[in-house]
């Protein structure tokens, strides 16, 4: 093996250049040995080869051979010659003593950020610890966004290491097939680059479950001439009809890839046997009218399965992709999936994003350009969440899962634009799609025509309309129902800014009227000049945990005037939210600690749990119990699950409690009688209702007195029935 390995070095005497840049130009499409660019390249070549000299990898190769198989690879993809070289070089920072100064000086600034990119890449360890994983997803996005050639890179390095896994020892190989499989092989096809990710899904398969690929590789194998000939026979009357029409394809069949079967094995639950749409036939002609004609051909020939019928041409995947996709049934009556594009659609669906930066003549490089901005934008608003001032790596992992995995649906909006959103989205996701400030002032929508609640799942080929109103803002209770990671990175940044802004200005008001009333007003300009003597980096930060009662005043002046006077006598300032709080607690005898009472008890300022809501306790050292809602977000479970303890309100059966309840409806007349007719005949006490109008849009905010949450959510299922309610939503 090393042997041969060792013969690509070795030039013919009819090759005018080294052995493994022979096998780099042998991949090019149409580049001739007089191309400017294979100068660079014979460049990279020696200074690469110099760079690893003497090193070998685990099988005992000469290292250098890695770099020019992924240097092969990018050829073969057709990139330019920068990336090319990059590829050669893609180690000479990592594993040897050259700097990034020495490759842009040796070369251009370009291949020297290309190989710096796919270095630190390369530093980037996963394992299980979602925390750890998520902050290594972290920065790779944040590498890969100023030059998305870096992951391409990538791709091909990571593709030759699989290629040669078996000389590491077992436990590394499943961690780096496990790896691939769920990291790169679903950014490839996020990307576009469908070859690569199921090339990268079998060579996982072999690694992961190497009993369960023999298995399958040898049914494939066992069945691959009874395959070939059936191919053959469905082709043959494609090729006659469309030889009449005088029309250049090329057709081919294939059995789908190992894992694709092997998925569906294992969801379906079925043997090989039974899984009748193996086959696949792709048919490639040269216009885009041609893909049309030769589907209506196929479809005279053989009865299509219509609710299988895709039309990736005309709405083109979010990846890219585009093509033709028809399922028929073929004879025997066993399914054939049909796929028909022209020779581009095919190279895109092959290399994606690649296909973008693709070598022209004289050695230029074809510029980004609109169909590759709408296959980047995905990455490039998650590197926007990534730059966010309140950024979160498990919040970030949590986000880039729903993007990469995602199925699409196309909505339309009244004015005939087509949006790609994710398969199971609302009209929320969709307004948050079209702009972020269309999203956060979403008040309403309709969907054909028709109003519908905001958590409506929307379908294909809808048509949605937005109702926006410049004082509505986003609720948490849209986190609920979302389902595209856009919206919900919009939706929890804005909540997260609001808040805080609130228990600023909360934190500032309690802290100015406490010194007034001590007389103390001076000593806040001690604190605005030094809140690092309180432990806070700045006067925001302070403010915040006193308004959200993280820190106490009486904390907050020991630190400033220990020894001045008695702090015990220091009043509380309440806001007109935290008496409504307080008054709705006040109908309760209180709280049971693990079947305690009294407790030394505080409740959580981010959730403002009232009785009847499911709640949780979460000891809080030198504080006593924090009580949350138990979805409560903000939950410190990540800590120690042994500091969450049981709790619950310790309230009667005859007791009542205040709810509030804020209600979007359709603007008309009669609406606030309504409302208060149905509560009426529930026999509910009303505190207080309002309601204010805009843009035909009312807004009412309902304060009632409850029993439990069943009499609760009987009110609700009431006042939906009401003509023109549109949301009910408990704040």
């Amino acid at each position: 093996m090393v042997l041969s390995a060792l013969k690509q070095f070795i030039p013919r005497a009819s090759d005018p250049y080294p052995k493994g840049i022979m096998a780099i130009l042998n991949k090019f499409e149409a580049r001739s040995l007089d191309d400017p660019g294979i100068s660079l390249l014979k460049k990279a070549y020696e200074y690469g080869e110099k760079a690893h000299k003497g090193q070998k990898r685990r099988s005992g190769e000469p290292y250098f051979i890695h770099c020019i198989q992924v240097a092969e690879t990018l050829s073969e993809w057709n990139c330019d010659n920068d990336t090319i070289a990059a590829g050669i070089l893609h180690d000479t920072i990592e594993d040897t003593d050259i700097t990034k100064e020495d490759i842009a000086s040796e070369f251009n600034p370009t291949i020297a950020e290309l190989v710096w990119g796919v270095s630190k890449l390369s530093g980037i360890k996963f394992n299980s610890r979602q925390q750890k994983q998520a902050e290594n997803f972290m920065r790779l996005f944040l590498n890969v966004a100023d030059d998305i050639r870096v992951i391409i890179i990538k791709f091909a390095d990571r593709l030759h290491n699989m290629k040669t896994l078996n000389h590491l020892p077992l436990l590394k190989q499943q961690r780096i097939a496990r790896e691939t499989r769920d990291v790169f092989a679903p950014l490839a096809h996020r990307l576009g680059m469908g070859r690569l990710k199921s090339e990268f899904e079998d060579l996982c398969l072999g690694v992961i479950d190497p009993d369960g690929f023999k298995h399958l590789e040898k049914k494939v194998n066992t069945t691959k001439t009874q395959r070939e000939k059936y191919i053959d026979e469905f082709i043959k009357p494609i090729n006659e009809q469309l030889a009449k029409d005088n029309v250049n394809i090329e057709i081919f069949g294939r059995a789908k890839h190992y894992y694709s079967i092997y998925r569906k094995m294992k969801t379906r639950g079925k043997l090989f046997e039974d899984i009748f749409d193996l086959l696949a036939i792709r048919i490639i002609v040269d216009k885009v009218e041609d893909c049309y004609m030769v589907l209506g051909h196929i479809h005279q020939l053989y009865k299509p399965l219509i609710e299988r019928f895709k039309d990736y041409i005309s709405t083109p995947k979010i990846n890219g992709y585009q093509s033709l996709h028809t399922t028929v049934f073929g004879k025997q009556g066993r399914l054939v999936e049909v796929q028909i594009r022209t020779k581009s659609m095919d190279r895109i669906a092959e290399v994606g994003v690649a296909a973008h930066w693709v070598y022209k003549e004289k050695g230029s490089v074809k510029s980004p350009d609109e169909d590759y901005n709408k296959q980047v934008e995905w990455l490039r608003e998650l590197v926007d969440v990534l730059q966010s001032e309140d950024k979160n790596p498990e919040e970030f992992f949590n986000l880039l899962k729903i993007d990469l995995f995602q199925e699409e649906i196309f909505i339309f909006s009244p004015k005939g634009d087509l949006f790609r959103l994710a398969i199971g989205s609302t009209p929320v996701d969709f307004a948050f799609n079209v702009h972020t400030q269309v999203g956060i002032h979403c008040i309403g929508a309709k969907v054909n025509g028709k109003m519908v609640p905001l958590n409506t799942e929307l379908h294909n080929s809808d048509t949605v309309e937005i109702l926006t109103s410049p004082n509505h803002h986003p609720s948490m209770a849209w986190l609920k129902f979302v389902k595209t990671g856009k919206a919900q990175s919009i939706i929890k940044r804005w909540y997260n800014k609001e808040e805080f802004q609130r228990s600023v200005a909360l934190g500032k008001e309690m802290l100015d009227k406490t010194l007034r009333r001590l007389k103390k007003s001076s000593l806040i300009k001690e604190i605005q000049k030094d809140p690092e003597t309180a432990g806070y980096p700045n006067l925001e930060a302070l403010y915040s945990v006193v308004g959200r009662g993280q820190l106490t005043i009486r904390k907050l002046l020991e630190k400033y005037i220990p020894e001045e006077m008695e702090l015990s006598s220091i009043p509380t300032a309440e806001t007109l939210t935290e008496r409504f709080i307080s008054r709705a607690r006040g109908v309760s005898k209180g709280i049971l600690v693990d079947g305690i009472e009294n407790a030394m008890l505080n409740f959580g300022k981010c959730c403002n749990p009232i009785p009847g809501d499911d709640i949780v306790g979460f000891v809080t050292r030198g504080r006593g119990v924090s009580v949350h809602k138990s979805d409560c977000r903000n939950l410190p479970v990540s800590e120690s699950e042994e500091r969450i303890i049981p709790v619950e309100w310790n309230t009667s059966r005859n007791q009542s409690f205040i709810a509030r309840l804020k209600i979007t409806a359709e603007d008309r007349k009669q609406l606030l009688r309504d409302v208060a007719e149905k509560l009426g005949l529930l026999d509910i006490n009303i505190v207080n209702l309002e309601f204010s109008a805009s843009e035909g849009i009312a807004t009412g905010n309902l304060i009632i007195q409850v029993r439990d949450t069943r009499q609760y959510d009987k009110i609700k299922r009431n006042l939906k029935s009401i003509k023109g309610i549109i949301h009910l939503e408990r704040k």
